[in-house]
């Protein structure tokens, strides 16, 4: 079975059809591209698997569980992470306690627990926090830890991100454009984390990226979407040379 099955599903907002009967799926341990001009219907995708949208019709299914009508953070729980077109952190909190928020998705201290400041409480908070540091070592991040979010350069924003959404415990992460605004070597050492990280633990990956560079790297099979429509799907090379998929990119020939 699938890690994740997308059935027949659309998304219309009032007579704008932005995903239209999309059929996708995912086997576990796949790292699968996203990819189509702006406006194709990606991170509308991204926002029916996690809740932000429930689609208009057809059905999301994740590792047997139906996702449609679920709230962001029932999903989340069930093991999807994502990061964001446009980076979303905690700007106010410090690099640590962005990553630490999102360890708390798995808490088993109760309210009660955080009042009264048990000793279960503390040893719990350490355990949080060693993890969190751990993750900020993998990202390069550990030196900035008390660092706040808004004050760190735009690559390292990006890397927080990715941290943060590793931090929930996913066994399927979503990355929106995990490169864009890099420069080459940037672009380069991120997608050789993100391979690192599959492996490392795990993860099933779906990447909506538009440097077809990166995608053509690194993805065992590319989705395209046009206009909410799935017009190819396969590996790199067959993608590469598809007559849709050269049309939809304005028939510039891919690279």
């Amino acid at each position: 079975m699938p890690i994740l099955e997308i059935k027949d599903c659309s998304m219309h907002f009032g007579g704008l059809k932005a995903v239209d009967r999309l059929d996708m799926f995912l086997e576990k341990g796949e790292l699968v591209g996203l990819i189509g001009p702006n406006g194709a219907g990606k991170t509308t995708v991204f926002n029916m698997i996690t809740g932000v949208y429930n689609p208009t019709l057809g059905e999301i299914i994740f590792q047997n569980k139906k996702l449609n009508g679920k709230k962001p953070y029932q999903i989340t729980a069930y093991g999807i992470g994502r990061t964001f077109q446009n980076i979303r952190l905690f700007s106010n909190l410090t690099v640590l306690d962005n990553v630490r928020s999102a360890c708390h998705l798995h808490s088993k201290e109760g309210m009660w627990s955080s009042v009264t400041r048990s000793k279960r409480f503390f040893e719990e908070e350490a355990g949080l926090t060693a993890r969190s540091m751990k993750l900020l070592g993998i990202f390069g991040l550990d030196a900035v830890r008390d660092e706040k979010a808004m004050n760190l350069p735009y690559g390292q924003q990006r890397r927080l991100e990715m941290a943060r959404a590793l931090a929930t415990e996913p066994k399927l992460m979503l990355l929106d454009e995990p490169t864009a605004g890099m420069n080459p070597q940037e672009t380069q050492n991120v997608m050789t984390l993100i391979c690192k990280l599959r492996i490392d633990f795990d993860l099933t990956i779906l990447l909506i990226e538009h440097d077809m560079r990166v995608v053509m790297g690194c993805c065992e099979r590319i989705v395209v979407l046009d206009y909410g429509i799935k017009i190819a799907e396969g590996p790199p090379e067959k993608i590469k040379k598809d007559p849709k998929v050269i049309e939809a990119y304005l028939g510039e020939e891919m690279k």
